[in-house]
Formats: structure tokens, C-alpha cells, sequence
């Protein structure tokens, strides 16, 4: 019975969540800044994922999040970007390609402890949050830190980036 049980686990792909679930990261208020050419006051929101294409497990939840707030937000002024981290190769899911543009960098993007990881530009382009999608080894609108922060920004609001300690699926996003 428990060799099937340990086959079905790893046949679902849950095996691999022990390689990543429970890791407890800072994240810190990140000086994060958009290029020159996205930035400033331009009346829309900007949203941008940090993903790392060897950090499969953790992207498998936090790739149908992003779709999700895609789909939910597809009529607020909201750009969606990605940036794939430095050195690796690979390419979003079929489900996002064509649903953000990749840029190559940001600056300060070096002092990112995890990923996956978010930031949010308000319309006036001042950084509104930055930080992990969700708590948990599940990411999803449940436990989401994000669709708060965006619907504050869609209303007008503004809110300021926090620090805060997060359990859940997350990679290194430094070089080792």
C-alpha cells in the first residue's frame, strides 16, 4: 500500500513539492525600479512576475494564479510583464505566453530573496508592493496578497510596500 501511495504522489507531481514547500523567506521592502521607459505616471497599473524556469513546482500553482489575475483584471488598466531570471533558460506556460511582455531586467532586482515574485507599480509609478503571490505551498486568490493590493490601485487607493516573513513554495532567486 505505501509503495502505491509514495508512486501515486510522485505521479501527480506532488513529490516534487517537498523539494520546495515550507521554506519561510523575508521579503523585505524591495528597491525595485521599472525601466525609464515604463515608469513614472502613465495611469496605469504595472505588474510584474519574477519567475525562475528551474523553480517548476512552485510556477505550476503560481502560473494558473497569474492567469487567473489576468483574466479577472482584463478590463482595468493594468500591463502585465515577466522577467526570467538571469542565467537560466525556458519559456512561460502556453496558457501566458502572448499575455505579458518580458523585459530583461529591472534594476534592483538582484536583492529579490525568492521567486516566484511580484511587484506592483500604481499608476503614478510609485512601487506599491513587492513580495511573494500568496502564503502557502498552494498559490492561490485564498491566500493571495495580490488581488487586495490591485484592487485598492484599481479604486484609486495607494498603498506602500511592507516587509513580511512568508511560508511557502519558493526558489533562490540569487546565484549560488
Amino acid at each position: 500500500m505505501s509503495v502505491a501511495a509514495i508512486a501515486l504522489w510522485q505521479y501527480f507531481g506532488m513529490g516534487g513539492q517537498r523539494a520546495f514547500s515550507e521554506k519561510a523567506v523575508v521579503f523585505g521592502d524591495a528597491d525595485l525600479r521599472l525601466p525609464a521607459a515604463l515608469a513614472g505616471a502613465t495611469g496605469r497599473i504595472r505588474l510584474v512576475h519574477f519567475w525562475d524556469p528551474e523553480c517548476s513546482t512552485c510556477n505550476r500553482e503560481t502560473s494558473a494564479h497569474l492567469s487567473y489575475l489576468i483574466s479577472m483584471y482584463r478590463r482595468a488598466n493594468i500591463d502585465f510583464y515577466s522577467v526570467r531570471k538571469p542565467g537560466t533558460t525556458g519559456e512561460l506556460p502556453a496558457f501566458l505566453q502572448g499575455k505579458l511582455q518580458a523585459l530583461d531586467a529591472i534594476d534592483g532586482m538582484a536583492s529579490i530573496p525568492a521567486s516566484p515574485f511580484v511587484a506592483i507599480w500604481d499608476a503614478e509609478g510609485r512601487l506599491a508592493f513587492a513580495g511573494p503571490y500568496s502564503l502557502g505551498v498552494v498559490c492561490t486568490s485564498a491566500n493571495s496578497f495580490v488581488e487586495p493590493i490591485i484592487d485598492k490601485l484599481v479604486a484609486g487607493e495607494t498603498t506602500e510596500p511592507f516587509g513580511l516573513l512568508a511560508i511557502g513554495c519558493y526558489c533562490p532567486w540569487a546565484k549560488t
